[in-house]
């Protein structure tokens, strides 16, 4: 008789334990940070679970992904990145979708610099002077991607190619703009708003540049609710809201 009892017990007892805490491992491209800091800060007050997400720019990003670092989610600045990814067959089926977009933009340093008309008679190499033009990794990250687009199509690049200063990410790039290192730079807009050490002095058209795109994706490595949990948070309406505050255009 003793034997039924302590096993009902021990099931009244796993039945009254709470459930343990889960921890998402996310990859984000570092436009993201103030965003989705607050999304997974959010997260986490609701649910109990932890977020660790590792940023950085997203052509880094796929590249540790696709040699096998452990990670859950992927938020890319780009489309191409992601598709590298999903090529190596670690995207889970049916959870890739395009969340969020974004602006490309002109910051100078300080406050109050002098707006700057980007269009046909553009002139950025007289702008410069002998200064340099901070950008990301242009054949590798996103930004420094669209960036080179944007001025290629503006038949700026040849002119200024030789006084970039590129950083391994957006982020850094906005940095050295904002440290007075360089005059000029291109970053998002999403990046540039709320940092007081520079002035957004222009926009690129949205016809100069590939359409910014940030797709994310569960990976195949992600196996629990809590991950999934986290990703739909992304573009709930508070994750969309989160997001919208920061300057980005929801698209889901």
């Amino acid at each position: 008789m003793r034997r039924p009892i302590a096993l009902a017990a021990a099931l009244s007892l796993v039945l009254a334990t709470p459930t343990l805490a889960d921890t998402v491992v996310v990859f984000a491209a570092a436009s993201l940070k103030t965003a989705l800091d607050a999304v997974a800060a959010d997260f986490e007050a609701q649910t109990g679970h932890s977020v660790v997400i590792s940023y950085g720019g997203s052509n880094a990003l796929a590249k540790q992904i696709i040699e096998g670092a452990p990670a859950d989610i992927f938020l890319s600045a780009a489309v191409n990145w992601m598709d590298e990814v999903e090529k190596a067959g670690l995207v889970a089926e049916g959870t890739r979708a395009d969340l969020l977009g974004n602006s490309l933009v002109l910051v100078a340093h300080g406050k109050g610099a002098a707006p700057v008309e980007i269009g046909p008679g553009l002139d950025l190499a007289a702008l410069l002077g002998d200064g340099r033009l901070s950008m990301a990794m242009v054949d590798a990250v996103p930004a420094g991607q669209y960036g080179k687009a944007a001025l290629t199509s503006l038949g700026q690049w040849q002119a200024v190619e030789g006084s970039v200063a590129q950083s391994e990410n957006v982020r850094a790039a906005l940095a050295l703009v904002a440290a007075g290192e360089a005059p000029y730079g291109i970053v998002y807009a999403t990046d540039a708003a709320p940092d007081d050490n520079v002035t957004v002095v222009g926009t690129f058209p949205a016809d100069s540049h590939p359409p910014i795109v940030y797709p994310g994706a569960l990976l195949t490595g992600a196996a629990d609710a809590a991950d999934r949990a986290f990703f739909e948070a992304l573009s709930s309406a508070a994750g969309d809201a989160r997001f919208a505050e920061q300057g980005f255009v929801v698209l889901n």
